[in-house]
């Protein structure tokens, strides 16, 4: 016997329905309205490894509406080969009813929230909101980065800095059809004198950046996020823990934040991004001399965000939405 739902389900969003539902400013809102929000349930993730390096990373959180749960796999070792390193699923249920209500797109989301995440840092922390911007990594984060800085800070000029020279030309197009000017460099620490605005944004396999930040610098690290990935170099990291600030995503960094971790660094007692949007520790000004390294490890509750965003967007693509299976007993 088929069992009809209360209410029509809104479907199975691919990348770009999904890209659609979390536009950047509105995103950064809300992770923002959710850091404030005492309804808001995560656990801390689980990370399961898999073989030949990779891992299965299963990411519940809830608030007083709304459940996910987001489950996604990390392959490194899918690098080079055509194969994203990151693939899964955001599934999206109502609380009240039980119902299964959005699949979202779990690369996407992971893309697109991890930046919002730093934008919504910048906005607080960067003395220089405009830029020049120097990203670090020419891949899926090294572009989302670009989009939400580009779109949510109007920076307007992005130099790039990649291991691979075709990469980066890649993504200085896409900057470019972005309405932003852009460089590519071969040395990022030597751009780093010339960019107020800095984004880390690799695979973390090994150090890419180790010149010390500008004293004006707001530098988002998003690529490490377990204790033994690492993108900044140990005396960069405590550089800037001597002259500037430090914020990390969530308490979880304690436990993931391997550039600060390895840099021999206290992160329990380093403020988190959520008491920056409230107010509760002086790194919520910019009215500081010396550099910020904001710290991103990443967090269910960015995922809940844009969960949460993606139910209440009317915009979608309706081609790219497949209906949900109608449940049967």
């Amino acid at each position: 016997m088929l069992l009809a739902p209360s209410f029509a389900s809104l479907g199975v969003l691919d990348a770009a329905a999904t890209a659609a539902r979390l536009p950047w400013s509105d995103l950064a809102d809300e992770i923002a309205a959710l850091l404030q929000d005492h309804t808001v349930v995560v656990p801390q993730r689980a990370v399961l490894p898999l073989a030949r390096a990779g891992s299965l990373f299963v990411m519940p959180a809830t608030d007083q509406s709304v459940a996910m749960t987001k489950l996604i796999t990390f392959t490194p070792g899918n690098a080079g080969t055509g194969r994203p390193s990151i693939q899964g699923d955001v599934v999206v249920f109502d609380i009240a009813t039980g119902e299964r209500r959005l699949v979202l797109d779990g690369p996407t989301v992971t893309a697109r929230r991890t930046a919002a995440v730093s934008l919504l840092a910048a906005r607080h922390l960067a003395q220089v909101p405009h830029g020049p911007m120097l990203i670090v990594g020419a891949g899926v984060q090294g572009l989302a980065h670009a989009e939400a800085f580009i779109h949510g800070l109007d920076v307007r000029e992005v130099w790039i800095a990649s291991r691979s020279n075709a990469s980066a030309e890649a993504l200085a197009a896409k900057v470019r059809d972005l309405g932003a000017q852009a460089r590519v460099v071969a040395d990022a620490d030597a751009a780093v004198a010339h960019c107020p605005l800095i984004a880390t944004c690799t695979t973390a396999s090994a150090v890419v950046l180790s010149a010390p930040p500008r004293p004006d610098a707001f530098v988002a690290a998003v690529g490490a996020f377990t204790p033994t990935m690492a993108e900044l170099a140990p005396a960069l990291c405590q550089h800037v823990a001597r002259h500037g600030r430090i914020v990390v995503d969530t308490s979880d960094a304690l436990h993931e934040a391997g550039d600060l971790l390895q840099a021999g660094l206290d992160v329990a007692a380093l403020p988190t991004l959520g008491d920056v949007v409230r107010g509760l520790h002086a790194a919520a000004t910019t009215q500081h001399s010396g550099p910020v390294l904001f710290k991103s490890c990443g967090w269910g509750g960015w995922d809940l965000a844009a969960a949460r965003l993606a139910l209440r967007c009317a915009s979608q693509a309706p081609a790219s939405v497949a209906p949900l299976p109608t449940p049967s007993a």
